[in-house]
């Protein structure tokens, strides 16, 4: 029997954005869980922005523990952008069938690649006390970034369904080196389940060299793969069903290796 899969969304985000994924695994038969991380998806739109400033990548962990808690058998996680991220969280918190990490943002201690994440972080301090305040998205930063290969009617539709973020989250994320509650923090040798990692040749918000260094950290568990051609949307931009095509070739692979130990 195939593991429960659960899909964890990025920042600014909610569980709709895994609607095309939920939708092609549960005709092959899986089962789909897509939360809302705290004050995100139908809160976010009423007013969350205040209570949601203050959430820290550790509330959001608590909360999908729960979830994973309530499950009869060890799920499969599926974590995008920040998900991915949260995702290699939970693999040291609870066991786990596996983790997917889709251009998953980084741990704490993993060193950016690129001069965009490094002015990304900039950007987040000129808000004077970020930790304090929620984060609002801005639709020109996502249209050229995160939906950059959608057509332009599919970019304002997608930003239009984005709510704010944490700017805890965003904080611990992005200036982990200022953390020192180390919130983001992932102890390779802990993340002892199989991980899939991938990421688009073209994504510029966690780009291919920073994501090939958190695959790194788990060389014992990581397989990795650049996808030709994709951005950061892999959940829902053109090609995506050849993502979710790689991932259920993976589980499948999975439990064909998990089968073989009882012969």
């Amino acid at each position: 029997m195939s593991p429960p899969l659960i899909m964890i969304h990025g920042a600014f985000a909610g569980g709709w954005s895994f609607a095309p994924m939920c939708a092609y695994f549960e005709a092959r038969g899986f089962r789909c869980l897509t939360p809302d991380l705290r004050h995100h998806g139908a809160d976010a739109k009423h007013g969350a922005g205040t209570a949601l400033a203050t959430t820290s990548m550790r509330d959001y962990a608590d909360d999908i523990c729960q979830l994973i808690d309530a499950q009869d058998a060890p799920p499969l996680v599926i974590g995008h952008s920040m998900g991915g991220l949260l995702a290699q969280m939970l693999a040291t918190r609870r066991k786990l069938a596996g983790a997917v990490l889709l251009a998953p943002s980084a741990p704490w201690g993993v060193l950016a690649s690129s001069v965009l994440e490094m002015v990304g972080a900039t950007s987040l301090l000129m808000n004077g006390t970020p930790w304090e305040q929620p984060v609002y998205p801005i639709y020109h930063v996502a249209a050229e970034y995160t939906f950059d290969r959608l057509p332009i009617h599919e970019r304002q539709a997608a930003f239009a369904r984005l709510g704010p973020e944490s700017g805890r989250a965003c904080f611990e994320i992005l200036h982990w080196p200022l953390d020192p509650q180390r919130a983001t923090f992932v102890f390779p040798r802990e993340v002892t389940c199989p991980l899939l990692t991938l990421v688009g040749s073209r994504d510029s918000v966690n780009p291919p060299e920073t994501v090939r260094r958190v695959a790194r950290r788990y060389r014992r568990a990581s397989e990795f793969q650049v996808l030709r051609g994709m951005s950061h949307w892999l959940i829902a931009e053109p090609g995506w069903e050849d993502v979710a095509a790689r991932i259920e070739e993976w589980i499948g692979a999975l439990g064909r290796a998990d089968a073989s130990k009882h012969f």
